[in-house]
C-alpha cells in the first residue's frame, strides 16, 4: 500500500475504466447528467423516449427548487397526536392516523413533493418508438465530462445522441446525429404528483404550459411556477402540455430550466464546455484512490464502485438542501429527504478534500432553525430539534417512525467538524446552530437519582423495528450523543464560549448497556440477536462511525462476531455494510472489514450504472445513502483516524495496493 509516496495517480486514466457502457436496455440503470441541484435521468436513446418501459426507475427530470404542493392546507395542529406518558410528562407526537384528521395526516406527509420537470423523448413519425425497434445499442457515460453518448440503430439507419448537462446552470444540451428520417424530439409536460415518477399525466386541466414568447414557456402548478427555454428556433407548440422539435441529419439544442424568468439563452457547445471542464476539475480536485495495482480479484470492482459513488452522488447529493434517498432520480417517500441520511449522502465530502460540496446544504439548517426549536418546545424540550422526514420548510411529517427518532440530532454537529478540518472559521459561522442542537441534546436526556443521564422512552432508535414506550438508553444514540456534545463542547472552547454543562451531561450519560457480554440494541432489549436481528444492526455503530472512547472492544467484538453470524442482512440497508466495516477496521480486522464492505447481499448490490439499488424493494432504485457511506467508509479505511496506523482497512497481506491522495482521517 501506498498513500502519496509513488508518482501522481493517473486520475482520468482510472475513472475512463470505469465509465458506465451499456449495451442493451437495462431499466434498473438510466444512466443520469447533472450538477447537483438539477438531474436527468436518460433512457438507452439518451432521450426519455422509451418512459413507460422505465416504470422501476422512472425516466425524471428534477431540481432542488421544484416542489410542488397539492390544493389544502393544513399544519400540524391539524393532525390528532398520539399521546404518550412517561415520568410524570406527557408526549404528543403526530404518529398514528388518528380520528378524523386523516386527511390533513395524509395532505402532510405528501406534501410539498419534488415534481417532475419535464418528459424529453425522441419520437418516429410522431409515434412512441417500440423498445424492439432499437437494435444495436451502444451507450456510453463519458465520466471525465459528463456526457452520454447514444448509439443505436432505428430501421437499420445510425442515430448518435449527445446528452449534458450544464454545471452552473439548470440546463440541458442535446445534439443528434442520424441517417433516419421522421425523427422528431418532444417535450411533455405532466402535473406534479407525491408518487416515485413525480407525475401525473391524466390530470391535462389541473396545471398551465404558456407560450411567452418562442423559445420561453411558463409552467404553472397550483402555487409552483417555473420556466423553460428552448433554444431551438422550429419549435412547434403540439398539444396542450406537448411542444415539438423535428430532427435533421444533424441538429442541436437546449432546454433550460428556472424557477426564475430570464433564464439565460445557452447552446449546445458552451453548455458542452461548460461539464466538461467542471467534471475534468472534479476528478482532479480532492481526494482519489487507485486500486488498480491491487492482487486482490475484488479491488476492480471496488474501485467501480467508488468512482460511480462519487459521481452519483456529486450530481445528486451536493445540493442546496440535503437530499433525498434517491436524490433528483425519481422520488422517494414523497420527494422529501431524510434527514437522518443527510451525513450518510455527503459526510464523505470534506473527508475526500471536497468540503465545499457539503457546505451548500448547511445554510439550510440556519433557515429552519425557529422551525427546529419550535419543534423541540413543541414538547417541552430546549434548543433546537432537528426534523426526520421534511421538505425546505422543516416540517416533521406525521409518521409512525419520523416524529420519535432522534439519532439525526448530532448529525449537524459531526458534519461541521468535517468541514471545519479546511474551513475553521465554520465552526463561528454555524455557532447558533451548534448551541441550540447541544441544549436539545442536554434536555432530551433525563437525570435520575443517581446523577446519570438517560434517554427514556418515547424514542425510536435508528434500528426502526422497536415499539417507542420500550426503548430505553439504545447503544447507538447514548455514543452519538456522547460525541456530538464533545465536538459542541469543542467547538464552544475554540470560540471561549461556556460548555461546563454539556460537558458534565457527556460525561454522565448512561454507557450503552451490554447483555449476556454482547451490545444490546437498547437497555430493553434482551433478545436482540434473537427477534430483533434485523433492520440496522446499530449497537455495532457506537464504534466506528463514531470514536466513542467508552466501548469495551472486547464486548465489541463478541457483538460483531454475533451480528455476523446471525442477522438477517437482507433487511439491511445499503449503508449498513458501510458503516460495520468501519466498526471492523476500527477493531483491527481489516479482512473482515472488506468481506463485509464487499459482501454479496442484495441491499448491497451496485447496478451497472454504479447505483447502490435495495434489491426487493420498488420504491428504492437507487439508494445514495449507500453510495455516500461507502466514501464515508473508505475515507476511514484509507485515509485512517486519529493515530490509527496507515490504510488501517485494509489486510497487510500485499494484496491491496492502494495509491491514495488527499484523502483526510476521520476525527477522533
Amino acid at each position: 500500500m501506498n498513500s502519496n509516496t509513488g508518482p501522481k495517480i493517473d486520475r482520468l486514466r482510472a475513472v475512463s475504466r470505469h465509465n458506465p457502457v451499456l449495451t442493451s436496455i437495462d431499466t434498473a440503470s438510466p444512466l443520469a447528467v447533472g450538477n447537483g441541484n438539477f438531474a436527468f435521468a436518460a433512457d438507452i436513446t439518451g432521450f426519455q423516449t422509451l418512459y413507460d418501459l422505465y416504470s422501476e426507475a422512472p425516466l425524471c427530470c428534477m431540481s432542488s427548487w421544484g416542489w410542488h404542493r397539492s390544493p389544502g392546507s393544513y399544519t400540524l395542529g391539524d393532525v390528532e397526536p398520539t399521546i404518550y406518558e412517561h415520568g410524570g410528562k406527557t408526549y404528543k407526537y403526530a404518529v398514528e392516523r388518528l380520528g378524523g384528521t386523516g386527511e390533513a395526516y395524509d395532505w402532510l406527509r405528501h406534501n410539498p413533493h419534488r415534481l417532475n420537470l419535464a418528459r424529453i423523448a425522441l419520437l418516429y413519425q410522431n409515434a412512441e418508438i417500440d423498445p424492439s425497434l432499437i437494435q444495436n445499442i451502444d451507450q456510453k457515460l463519458s465520466l471525465d465530462d459528463g456526457v452520454i453518448t447514444s448509439r443505436f440503430v432505428l430501421f437499420g439507419r445510425q442515430v448518435t445522441v449527445y446528452t449534458v448537462c450544464a454545471a452552473d446552470t439548470d440546463a440541458l444540451g442535446f445534439a443528434v446525429q442520424t441517417q433516419a428520417r421522421g425523427l422528431s424530439v418532444r417535450i411533455d409536460f405532466p402535473y406534479a404528483s407525491h408518487k416515485k415518477n413525480a407525475s401525473d399525466w391524466i390530470s391535462p386541466a389541473a396545471h398551465q404550459t404558456l407560450e411567452i414568447d418562442d423559445h420561453l414557456i411558463e409552467r404553472r402548478l397550483d402555487g409552483s411556477v417555473y420556466y423553460v427555454r428552448v433554444s431551438a428556433s422550429d419549435l412547434e407548440r403540439t398539444g396542450e402540455h406537448s411542444f415539438t422539435l423535428p430532427c435533421s441529419s444533424r441538429i442541436s439544442f437546449t432546454v433550460s430550466f428556472s424557477p426564475e424568468k430570464n433564464i439565460p439563452a445557452m447552446e449546445y457547445d458552451e453548455v458542452y464546455r461548460n461539464s466538461s471542464a467542471y467534471w475534468k476539475e472534479f476528478w482532479e480536485d480532492g481526494g482519489f484512490a487507485d486500486f488498480s495495482a491491487c492482487k486482490d480479484p475484488r479491488a476492480y470492482e471496488l474501485e467501480r464502485r467508488t468512482i460511480h459513488s462519487m459521481y452519483l452522488t456529486a450530481i445528486h447529493s451536493a445540493g442546496n438542501l440535503p437530499p433525498q434517498e434517491t436524490g433528483l432520480a425519481c422520488n422517494s417517500w414523497y420527494g422529501k429527504f431524510h434527514l437522518e441520511m443527510h451525513i450518510l449522502h455527503s459526510g464523505w465530502f470534506p473527508l475526500w478534500g471536497r468540503s465545499a460540496m457539503l457546505e451548500r446544504s448547511l445554510p439550510w439548517y440556519k433557515g429552519i432553525l425557529s422551525k427546529a426549536k419550535e419543534n423541540a418546545a413543541r414538547n417541552g424540550f430546549k434548543g433546537a430539534r432537528w426534523p426526520k422526514m421534511t421538505g425546505p420548510e422543516g416540517i416533521d411529517s406525521p409518521s409512525r417512525i419520523a416524529t420519535l427518532l432522534a439519532w439525526q440530532q448530532p448529525h449537524i454537529l459531526y458534519m461541521l467538524k468535517l468541514c471545519a478540518a479546511g474551513k475553521p472559521g465554520i465552526i463561528g459561522e454555524y455557532w447558533d446552530i451548534i448551541r441550540e442542537t447541544a441544549d436539545f441534546i442536554c434536555d432530551f436526556v433525563k437525570e435520575d437519582a443517581r446523577g446519570v443521564y438517560n434517554l427514556e422512552p418515547p424514542l425510536i432508535p435508528a434500528q426502526e423495528e422497536h415499539k417507542p414506550m420500550d426503548v430505553r438508553n439504545p447503544a447507538f444514540e447514548l455514543a452519538y450523543f456522547h460525541f456530538g456534545l464533545k465536538l459542541a463542547a469543542e467547538s464552544a472552547r475554540s470560540l471561549n464560549k461556556s460548555c461546563d454543562k454539556w460537558e458534565r451531561v457527556a460525561q454522565s450519560l448512561a454507557a450503552p448497556p451490554i447483555i449476556d457480554g454482547l451490545y444490546a440494541a437498547h437497555e430493553n432489549c434482551p433478545n436482540t440477536f434473537t427477534r430483533y436481528n434485523k433492520d440496522h444492526p446499530s449497537m455495532l455503530y457506537s464504534y466506528g462511525f463514531i470514536p466513542y472512547d467508552g466501548i469495551d472492544t472486547a464486548a465489541m467484538n463478541r457483538t460483531v462476531d454475533k451480528a455476523l453470524s446471525c442477522w438477517n442482512w437482507s433487511t439491511s440497508w445499503g449503508w449498513d455494510f458501510a458503516l460495520t466495516a468501519m466498526t471492523l477496521t476500527r477493531l483491527g480486522r481489516p479482512e473482515d472489514a472488506v468481506d463485509i464492505l464487499l459482501a454479496e447481499m442484495d441491499k448491497n448490490y451496485y447496478a451497472a450504472n454504479g447505483n447502490n439499488y435495495q434489491r426487493g424493494r420498488d420504491d428504492l432504485p437507487l439508494y445514495l445513502p449507500g453510495n455516500g457511506s461507502l466514501l464515508f467508509a473508505l475515507a476511514m479505511m484509507l485515509g485512517g483516524y486519529g493515530d490509527s496506523p496507515a490504510m488501517p482497512g485494509f489486510p497487510k497481506n500485499g494484496e491491496w495496493d492502494v495509491a491514495v491522495e488527499g484523502i483526510l482521517p476521520l476525527p477522533h
